[in-house]
């Protein structure tokens, strides 16, 4: 089992910045492909970017390109998503996950947080 936490969410202002955490503890050895989801109210669950163990694979969801970059940090079991120039359609509750593969699917990622919420005022 992996256990995943985010942090780092909050309320912010558009045009704004935020740096995304996810902390992985327990069987880390089986984290390969680290993923960033996204779901706001009534919607469904949206890719937004996932990493390769070793940083050399990188895909991001078209609707952040620009503007979210993933990176990880294997000696502290963490990944990281920093976003810059948010907007208000990016609220939403970002979750973390772990995945065998970089896949936009959310149905391959096996390991998944409890979520971080973030909410950008217009």
């Amino acid at each position: 089992q992996v256990q995943l936490v985010e942090s780092g969410g909050g309320l912010v202002q558009a045009g704004g910045s935020l740096r995304l955490s996810c902390a992985a503890s327990g069987r880390t050895f089986n984290m390969n492909v680290m993923g960033w989801f996204r779901q706001a109210p009534g919607k469904d669950r949206e890719f937004v970017a996932a990493i390769s163990w070793t940083g050399a694979s990188t895909d991001y969801g078209d609707s952040v390109k620009g503007r979210f970059t993933i990176a990880r940090d294997n000696a502290k079991n963490t990944v990281y998503l920093q976003i810059i120039s948010l907007k208000p359609e990016d609220t939403a509750v970002y979750y973390c996950a772990v995945g065998p593969t970089v896949t936009r699917v959310h149905a391959q990622y096996g390991y998944w947080g409890q979520g971080t919420q973030v909410t950008v005022s217009s």
